[in-house]
């Protein structure tokens, strides 16, 4: 607080105006106007540079966001980052029915791509679980996923689960951030095939890295109907 008074006690001119109007908007509900930089440089007396000063670090707090071209306003809440989720959870929040149909589930050697992927050396060994992912009993989306066996000692014994990000929660191994990229793609012969779709048709691919911390449990890489499928994607900004 060594920036609040001044060395005879007074209040420096910007904590003032910002006190003001913290006082004044704080229970006020959000996208209430907060008043503009002209009204307090006349009700204070100062410089529009302080005004916009105590504005600054309202709106860097939290409390105000700015709409260019329309004022300052009662920011409303910041969203948390958005919860990882499977497949099965994310038809569910949509209102379909998941189901999925196992095509392989093996112990294989590490590829290149996928040992690069999980940050093990190539020939080591991984478990490769192949889905066809279907949603209200359509083809959405084929999904390979390639898990690091190490974490996960008798994971093909015990029956493969409905949800892998149940399976590897009940572990402690469920992701808690990934990496994901996205590109739109044609449809190879098999991939159309399984998906019900003409070869050379529009699809979407998307490759997910997922962690706890630093280290990495799964890779994944899904191909989906781009008529069946739209990705919602939140972003957000911590200032």
């Amino acid at each position: 607080m060594e920036d609040v008074l001044l060395r005879d006690g007074r209040a420096l001119k910007h904590v003032v105006v910002r006190e003001y109007v913290r006082a004044l908007v704080g229970n006020n509900a959000p996208g209430s106007p907060a008043p503009s930089e002209r009204e307090l440089v006349h009700r204070f007396g100062v410089a529009r540079m302080t005004v916009r000063q105590a504005l600054d670090a309202l709106v860097t707090e939290g409390l105000l966001e700015r709409i260019p071209g329309r004022g300052t306003f009662v920011a409303r809440p910041r969203r948390e980052a958005t919860r990882i989720i499977g497949y099965t959870e994310e038809m569910t929040r949509r209102g379909l029915l998941a189901e999925s149909q196992t095509m392989l589930a093996r112990r294989e050697q590490a590829g290149p791509g996928v040992a690069r992927a999980l940050s093990l050396t190539e020939g080591d060994a991984v478990i490769h679980w192949r889905r066809l992912r279907r949603g209200d009993g359509s083809p959405v989306c084929i999904e390979d996923n390639y898990l690091n066996e190490i974490l996960l000692p008798g994971f093909l014994q015990t029956g493969m689960p409905t949800s892998l990000y149940d399976a590897l929660e009940r572990r402690g191994l469920r992701p808690t951030w990934a990496e994901d990229s996205i590109s739109a793609d044609t449809a190879g012969d098999e991939e159309a095939a399984l998906l019900e779709i003409e070869p050379g048709t529009v699809v979407l691919r998307h490759s997910r890295r997922g962690m706890v911390g630093e280290k990495i449990v799964n890779v994944s890489r899904s191909v989906y109907r781009a008529d069946r499928f739209t990705m919602w994607i939140q972003l957000g900004s911590d200032s």
